[in-house]
């Protein structure tokens, strides 16, 4: 494929990941319990990964190492940074929740930092700094947010990127971290179906489709259809670009999550929050790791994240 297709491509994955904010945002909008929109958001996720892996003819690998591999995922990858987004997503505006989800890298580094995973460099920690400021012209009074009182909720938002930048790192250090992607998400939301099913009940947050489907299921149904094809396009486009190239899709959600917010949520930004939305840009391009030559890698030069 050429370079002009692979940017295309890149752009249509990154819109769709934006796509997800809003539907996120309708999801919440009539008070759906947390746990139950994971439960149907795991359950949905594991019968298309499923069929996607059957077709496939792909190997699912229930040793207990993998086991212990696919909960440790569920839990830190989706149950509790979800649990908390859609906490969030519910009393704050859809932009604000595509910028913080932005700082997904920065956590990342940070973490890796504390770990002695990564090396310290001035550069990339500038781009960390940059986040926190663009974060903190969100949350100050008068500026990003549209009703200051809201501004504990970024707090809580913030505890998603900060787990997303646990696992990453987790899935760096595991041995069982090459495992294929699609097998790892699989996997984790068979055992993510497990584990929070009985706290759904538990906390009487089932939701009964049975009851009818309106915008907020439809909505979560758009949100996981939308998720799973765009994680799946960026791991096909890693396999052919790289991981750097592919990296770049970061530079198209969190702008196309806040545009869908203004087109379709009818949210009103204040420039302070367009501003924030450069800060940040600027602070992961920052962050990125670089490659040599800064051209596309060779096809069949192929890296799992």
């Amino acid at each position: 494929m050429s370079r002009y297709g692979l940017f295309i491509l890149l752009f249509l994955f990154g819109l769709m990941w934006g796509g997800t904010i809003p539907l996120t945002k309708i999801a919440v909008s009539t008070g759906h319990h947390p746990t139950g929109l994971i439960f149907w958001q795991l359950l949905l996720s594991a019968l298309a990964l499923g069929t996607l892996l059957y077709f496939r003819r792909q190997t699912i690998p229930v040793d207990r190492d993998h086991i212990v591999f696919y909960a440790i995922i569920a839990i830190v990858g989706t149950i509790i940074p979800n649990g908390f987004s859609y906490l969030a997503a519910f009393h704050l505006p859809g932009a604000v929740m595509a910028l913080v989800i932005a700082m997904v890298p920065m956590f990342a580094l940070l973490i890796a930092l504390i770990f002695r995973l990564e090396m310290f460099q001035p550069l990339r920690m500038s781009g960390v700094i940059l986040g926190a400021i663009a974060i903190a012209m969100i949350v100050l009074p008068e500026t990003g947010l549209p009703d200051p009182s809201k501004a504990l909720f970024v707090l809580v938002a913030l505890i998603a990127p900060l787990f997303y930048g646990v696992e990453a790192n987790f899935l760096s250090v595991s041995k069982l971290g090459g495992t294929n992607p699609l097998v790892t998400l699989f996997g984790a939301a068979v055992v993510g179906v497990l584990i929070t099913l009985p706290g759904t009940i538990a906390l009487d947050g089932f939701i009964d489709p049975r009851a009818g489907f309106g915008a907020p299921e439809w909505a979560l149904i758009g949100q996981t259809v939308l998720h799973i094809a765009a994680y799946a396009g960026y791991i096909w486009m890693i396999g052919r670009a790289g991981p750097v190239f592919s990296s770049q899709v970061a530079y198209i959600v969190t702008p196309a999550g806040v545009v869908f917010s203004v087109l379709f949520l009818d949210e009103i930004q204040s420039p302070w929050l367009w501003l924030a939305m450069m800060i940040l840009l600027i602070g992961i391009s920052l962050v990125q790791p670089r490659e040599s030559g800064g051209s596309l890698p060779e096809r069949g030069k192929t890296t799992t994240p």
